[in-house]
Protein backbone atom coordinates (compact mmCIF):
# COMPACT_ATOMS: atom_id res chain seq x y z
CA UNK A 1 0.00 0.00 0.00
CA UNK A 2 1.02 3.74 -0.11
CA UNK A 3 3.91 4.82 1.64
CA UNK A 4 1.88 7.30 3.92
CA UNK A 5 0.14 4.20 5.86
CA UNK A 6 2.17 2.51 8.47
CA UNK A 7 1.09 -1.33 8.79
CA UNK A 8 -2.18 -1.66 10.52
CA UNK A 9 -2.77 -1.18 14.45
CA UNK A 10 -0.06 1.95 14.11
CA UNK A 11 -0.78 5.65 13.49
CA UNK A 12 -1.73 7.09 10.05
CA UNK A 13 1.23 9.57 9.24
CA UNK A 14 -0.92 11.91 6.71
CA UNK A 15 -4.55 11.63 4.99
CA UNK A 16 -4.54 12.40 1.52
CA UNK A 17 -7.51 14.74 2.25
CA UNK A 18 -6.08 17.29 4.76
CA UNK A 19 -8.12 18.10 7.86
CA UNK A 20 -11.13 16.47 8.08
CA UNK A 21 -11.99 18.47 11.08
CA UNK A 22 -13.58 17.08 15.22
CA UNK A 23 -15.43 14.40 15.17
CA UNK A 24 -18.52 14.21 16.86
CA UNK A 25 -20.96 12.13 19.39
CA UNK A 26 -23.79 10.68 17.54
CA UNK A 27 -26.77 10.80 19.63
CA UNK A 28 -29.91 7.89 18.06
CA UNK A 29 -33.19 7.38 19.88
CA UNK A 30 -35.66 6.32 16.84
CA UNK A 31 -38.53 4.09 16.41
CA UNK A 32 -39.31 2.60 13.42
CA UNK A 33 -41.97 -0.34 12.38
CA UNK A 34 -40.63 -3.02 10.34
CA UNK A 35 -41.90 -5.96 8.45
CA UNK A 36 -39.62 -8.97 8.77
CA UNK A 37 -39.79 -12.44 7.72
CA UNK A 38 -40.77 -13.32 11.32
CA UNK A 39 -43.41 -10.87 11.08
CA UNK A 40 -43.83 -7.62 12.23
CA UNK A 41 -41.47 -6.11 14.75
CA UNK A 42 -40.81 -2.15 15.86
CA UNK A 43 -36.93 -1.10 15.93
CA UNK A 44 -36.56 1.06 19.10
CA UNK A 45 -33.05 2.26 19.53
CA UNK A 46 -31.23 4.71 22.31
CA UNK A 47 -27.91 4.96 22.20
CA UNK A 48 -25.01 7.49 22.06
CA UNK A 49 -21.87 6.75 19.75
CA UNK A 50 -18.55 8.29 20.35
CA UNK A 51 -16.55 10.07 18.03
CA UNK A 52 -13.62 7.63 16.94
CA UNK A 53 -15.52 5.04 17.43
CA UNK A 54 -15.50 1.70 15.29
CA UNK A 55 -18.77 0.22 16.59
CA UNK A 56 -20.16 -3.02 14.80
CA UNK A 57 -23.95 -3.52 14.75
CA UNK A 58 -24.23 -7.39 15.09
CA UNK A 59 -27.44 -9.34 15.04
CA UNK A 60 -28.95 -12.13 12.77
CA UNK A 61 -31.25 -11.15 9.79
CA UNK A 62 -34.00 -9.44 10.03
CA UNK A 63 -33.05 -7.83 13.69
CA UNK A 64 -32.66 -4.57 11.97
CA UNK A 65 -29.11 -3.79 11.04
CA UNK A 66 -29.83 -2.61 7.62
CA UNK A 67 -32.51 -0.36 8.59
CA UNK A 68 -30.99 1.44 11.37
CA UNK A 69 -27.86 2.11 8.93
CA UNK A 70 -30.37 3.21 6.82
CA UNK A 71 -32.40 5.19 8.90
CA UNK A 72 -29.18 6.73 10.06
CA UNK A 73 -28.27 7.85 6.48
CA UNK A 74 -31.66 9.25 5.66
CA UNK A 75 -32.31 6.50 3.29
CA UNK A 76 -35.57 5.85 5.45
CA UNK A 77 -37.38 7.26 7.90
CA UNK A 78 -38.00 6.59 11.41
CA UNK A 79 -41.37 6.94 12.97
CA UNK A 80 -40.52 9.07 15.74
CA UNK A 81 -37.69 10.16 17.45
CA UNK A 82 -34.12 11.80 17.17
CA UNK A 83 -30.95 11.85 15.51
CA UNK A 84 -28.09 14.16 16.30
CA UNK A 85 -24.45 14.32 15.13
CA UNK A 86 -23.27 16.66 17.53
CA UNK A 87 -24.60 20.23 17.34
CA UNK A 88 -26.47 19.36 14.01
CA UNK A 89 -29.94 17.58 14.30
CA UNK A 90 -30.83 14.98 11.12
CA UNK A 91 -33.74 13.92 12.61
CA UNK A 92 -36.34 15.28 14.76
CA UNK A 93 -39.90 14.20 14.39
CA UNK A 94 -41.63 16.61 17.14
CA UNK A 95 -39.92 19.98 14.86
CA UNK A 96 -40.00 18.47 11.60
CA UNK A 97 -36.72 17.72 11.23
CA UNK A 98 -35.42 15.06 8.51
CA UNK A 99 -32.03 16.49 6.47
CA UNK A 100 -31.00 14.13 3.36
CA UNK A 101 -28.30 12.19 3.14
CA UNK A 102 -26.10 14.78 1.24
CA UNK A 103 -27.26 17.10 4.12
CA UNK A 104 -25.62 14.82 6.80
CA UNK A 105 -22.65 13.74 4.86
CA UNK A 106 -21.96 10.43 5.28
CA UNK A 107 -20.55 8.12 3.51
CA UNK A 108 -22.12 4.86 2.99
CA UNK A 109 -20.66 1.66 1.41
CA UNK A 110 -23.88 -1.07 0.07
CA UNK A 111 -23.33 -4.76 0.68
CA UNK A 112 -23.39 -4.84 -3.65
CA UNK A 113 -20.88 -1.90 -3.55
CA UNK A 114 -23.17 0.39 -5.73
CA UNK A 115 -20.45 0.80 -7.93
CA UNK A 116 -21.80 2.51 -11.78
CA UNK A 117 -21.24 0.47 -14.58
CA UNK A 118 -20.79 3.27 -17.05
CA UNK A 119 -18.25 4.45 -14.96
CA UNK A 120 -14.36 3.88 -14.69
CA UNK A 121 -12.73 3.27 -11.37
CA UNK A 122 -11.33 6.84 -11.57
CA UNK A 123 -14.80 8.35 -12.21
CA UNK A 124 -16.59 6.38 -9.63
CA UNK A 125 -14.21 8.04 -7.04
CA UNK A 126 -14.72 11.77 -8.01
CA UNK A 127 -18.65 10.96 -8.18
CA UNK A 128 -18.39 10.88 -4.32
CA UNK A 129 -16.43 14.18 -4.13
CA UNK A 130 -18.65 17.29 -3.09
CA UNK A 131 -15.67 19.70 -4.38
CA UNK A 132 -13.66 17.89 -6.97
CA UNK A 133 -9.91 17.79 -6.35
CA UNK A 134 -7.94 16.31 -8.68
CA UNK A 135 -4.80 16.38 -5.98
CA UNK A 136 -7.60 14.22 -3.84
CA UNK A 137 -8.83 12.16 -6.06
CA UNK A 138 -5.09 10.65 -7.26
CA UNK A 139 -4.00 10.58 -3.81
CA UNK A 140 -6.84 8.11 -3.19
CA UNK A 141 -6.47 6.38 -6.17
CA UNK A 142 -2.58 5.74 -4.72
CA UNK A 143 -3.60 5.11 -1.16
CA UNK A 144 -5.89 2.11 -2.32
CA UNK A 145 -3.29 0.93 -5.22
CA UNK A 146 -6.02 1.58 -7.92
CA UNK A 147 -3.15 3.25 -10.43
CA UNK A 148 -3.13 0.63 -13.09
CA UNK A 149 -7.01 0.13 -12.84
CA UNK A 150 -8.46 3.56 -12.65
CA UNK A 151 -9.41 3.61 -16.39
CA UNK A 152 -11.53 0.13 -15.86
CA UNK A 153 -15.10 -0.62 -15.38
CA UNK A 154 -16.61 -2.17 -12.62
CA UNK A 155 -17.26 -5.31 -14.41
CA UNK A 156 -13.29 -5.88 -15.52
CA UNK A 157 -12.44 -6.12 -11.16
CA UNK A 158 -12.72 -8.45 -8.74
CA UNK A 159 -14.73 -8.20 -5.79
CA UNK A 160 -12.04 -7.27 -3.36
CA UNK A 161 -10.89 -4.81 -5.89
CA UNK A 162 -14.72 -3.67 -6.26
CA UNK A 163 -14.62 -3.23 -2.50
CA UNK A 164 -11.63 -0.50 -2.78
CA UNK A 165 -13.17 1.07 -5.19
CA UNK A 166 -16.26 1.13 -3.24
CA UNK A 167 -14.43 2.46 0.23
CA UNK A 168 -12.09 4.76 -1.64
CA UNK A 169 -15.78 6.31 -2.71
CA UNK A 170 -17.15 6.55 -0.01
CA UNK A 171 -13.94 8.36 2.08
CA UNK A 172 -13.76 10.76 -1.29
CA UNK A 173 -16.77 12.73 0.18
CA UNK A 174 -15.14 13.30 3.40
CA UNK A 175 -17.88 12.06 5.57
CA UNK A 176 -18.67 12.98 9.05
CA UNK A 177 -19.70 9.06 9.73
CA UNK A 178 -19.04 6.18 8.09
CA UNK A 179 -21.43 3.55 7.24
CA UNK A 180 -20.83 -0.38 6.00
CA UNK A 181 -23.71 -2.34 5.11
CA UNK A 182 -21.88 -6.37 5.07
CA UNK A 183 -19.25 -5.38 3.33
CA UNK A 184 -17.09 -8.32 3.03
CA UNK A 185 -20.11 -11.09 2.47
CA UNK A 186 -19.78 -12.19 -0.93
CA UNK A 187 -15.58 -12.81 -0.29
CA UNK A 188 -13.86 -15.35 0.09
CA UNK A 189 -12.40 -15.81 3.60
CA UNK A 190 -8.41 -14.79 2.89
CA UNK A 191 -9.92 -11.81 0.81
CA UNK A 192 -11.90 -11.03 4.24
CA UNK A 193 -9.38 -10.85 6.20
CA UNK A 194 -6.71 -8.82 3.43
CA UNK A 195 -9.85 -6.25 3.31
CA UNK A 196 -10.56 -5.92 6.88
CA UNK A 197 -7.13 -3.90 6.75
CA UNK A 198 -8.31 -1.65 4.01
CA UNK A 199 -11.51 -0.87 6.57
CA UNK A 200 -9.14 -0.40 9.49
CA UNK A 201 -7.08 2.27 7.28
CA UNK A 202 -10.45 4.12 5.81
CA UNK A 203 -11.35 4.28 10.05
CA UNK A 204 -7.83 5.88 10.75
CA UNK A 205 -7.90 8.07 7.98
CA UNK A 206 -11.50 9.47 8.99
CA UNK A 207 -10.75 9.76 12.61
CA UNK A 208 -14.43 9.62 13.11
CA UNK A 209 -17.75 7.51 13.50
CA UNK A 210 -17.68 4.24 11.58
CA UNK A 211 -20.70 1.86 11.94
CA UNK A 212 -20.25 -1.45 10.43
CA UNK A 213 -23.69 -4.25 9.63
CA UNK A 214 -22.47 -8.04 10.49
CA UNK A 215 -23.54 -10.92 11.32
CA UNK A 216 -19.75 -12.62 11.53
CA UNK A 217 -17.96 -12.57 15.02
CA UNK A 218 -14.47 -12.91 14.17
CA UNK A 219 -14.85 -9.75 11.69
CA UNK A 220 -16.86 -8.17 14.78
CA UNK A 221 -13.98 -9.34 17.17
CA UNK A 222 -10.86 -8.25 14.72
CA UNK A 223 -12.52 -4.66 13.69
CA UNK A 224 -14.75 -3.28 16.06
CA UNK A 225 -13.83 -1.26 19.23
CA UNK A 226 -17.50 -1.91 20.62
CA UNK A 227 -20.54 -3.49 19.53
CA UNK A 228 -23.97 -3.51 19.72
CA UNK A 229 -26.60 -6.55 19.28
CA UNK A 230 -30.03 -6.12 18.14
CA UNK A 231 -32.76 -8.46 18.10
CA UNK A 232 -36.21 -7.89 16.76
CA UNK A 233 -35.22 -4.45 16.62
CA UNK A 234 -34.05 -3.90 20.57
CA UNK A 235 -30.86 -3.40 21.92
CA UNK A 236 -30.17 -7.06 23.73
CA UNK A 237 -26.45 -6.02 24.37
CA UNK A 238 -23.66 -3.14 23.98
CA UNK A 239 -20.00 -3.49 24.85
CA UNK A 240 -16.43 -4.65 23.68
CA UNK A 241 -15.98 -6.90 21.11
CA UNK A 242 -14.42 -9.44 23.78
CA UNK A 243 -17.07 -8.55 26.34
CA UNK A 244 -20.12 -9.68 24.63
CA UNK A 245 -18.53 -12.71 22.89
CA UNK A 246 -16.42 -13.78 26.11
CA UNK A 247 -18.51 -16.74 26.76
CA UNK A 248 -17.82 -18.19 23.18
CA UNK A 249 -14.05 -17.81 23.01
CA UNK A 250 -13.98 -18.97 26.27
CA UNK A 251 -16.30 -22.28 24.88
CA UNK A 252 -14.09 -22.81 21.87
CA UNK A 253 -11.11 -22.54 24.14
CA UNK A 254 -12.94 -25.09 26.43
CA UNK A 255 -13.19 -27.40 23.30
CA UNK A 256 -9.78 -27.07 21.62
CA UNK A 257 -8.66 -28.29 24.71
CA UNK A 258 -10.40 -31.25 24.87
CA UNK A 259 -9.41 -32.15 21.61
CA UNK A 260 -5.89 -32.15 22.63
CA UNK A 261 -6.48 -34.52 25.78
Amino acid sequence: MSEKIKTIGNTIKKSPLGDLGACSTLKISIQKSMLTSDGKADLMIDTEICGKEFLCIFGHSGAGKTTLLRILAGLTKPDKGRISYGDQVWFDSELKINLSPQERNIGFMFQDYALFPHMSVEKNIAFGQKVKNEEELNALIKLFDLESLKKQKPFKLSGGQKQRVALARALASKPKVLMLDEPLSALDVEKRVELQEEILKVHELLNTVTLMVSHNISEVERLASSVIVLKNGAIMQTGKPEDIFKKRTTQLYAYKNSLAI
